[in-house]
């Protein structure tokens, strides 16, 4: 049943707090994130800096870096991704608490970066596993960040209980990991997260690309 919000108000003048057991559970959950501690590049440098003093990301109760995956629920994706470490960040993916989301921090770690065209370089850590916020930059400062991380949080206040994967007993929470096979990974992007789109970058499935006029 739905409170007016003039009447939460006097309420609350009172000391009487009036809320769902949706509201409340979101909350606990924004309020105490639980990140991994594990870092792939440069970009980890400026993740490592915002939970020093100076950005103090204990401010937004993210500050417990844990060690093991089954005690963190948020990846920060922060560096390159190569074809060798992508199986591994899927098996830790798939070993973290649920509800868990994912934070791709950088270029590289959204597309590939400057190393795109790179044999060895992934292009963008989503063909594997879902990503919630894209942080842009090369690498993000810590103030982007903290907006990633804020963005994270603003996700969660919107779920609902029913919305939750882990909460539905028909829906799978584990990824198949990729294999490092001769030419590459195999497969070479989960199609329950990722889709390559059609025609590449130059076009489309209607709009093939232009052929180069001659000179």
């Amino acid at each position: 049943m739905a409170v007016e919000e003039g009447l939460k108000s006097e309420l609350a003048k009172q000391g009487i707090v009036v809320t769902t057991l949706e509201d409340l559970y979101n909350w606990g959950r924004r309020s105490s994130i639980w990140p991994m501690q594990f870092g792939l590049a440069c970009c980890a440098i400026e993740m490592i800096a915002t939970a020093c003093a100076r950005y103090d990301i204990a401010r937004f109760g993210a500050e417990l870096f844990r060690a093991s995956p089954r005690q963190a629920d948020l990846m920060i994706v922060a560096g390159t991704v190569t074809k060798k470490m992508a199986p591994q960040i899927v098996r830790l993916y798939n070993q973290m608490a649920e509800p868990k989301y994912v934070i791709a921090m950088g270029a590289c770690a959204i597309s590939g970066g400057p190393f795109h065209r790179g044999y060895n370089v992934l292009r963008g850590i989503d063909r594997y596993i879902p990503v919630d916020v894209h942080i842009p930059g090369c690498p993000p400062t810590p103030q982007a960040l903290l907006d990633g991380l804020m963005k994270v949080q603003q996700k969660i206040d919107r779920q609902h209980l029913a919305g939750v994967a882990w909460y539905r007993q028909d829906a799978s929470c584990e990824f198949p990991v990729p294999e490092y096979g001769p030419a590459g990974l195999v497969p070479t992007y989960n199609p329950d997260v990722w889709q390559p789109i059609p025609g590449g970058l130059r076009g489309s499935a209607t709009q093939p690309p232009k052929a180069p006029a001659a000179a």
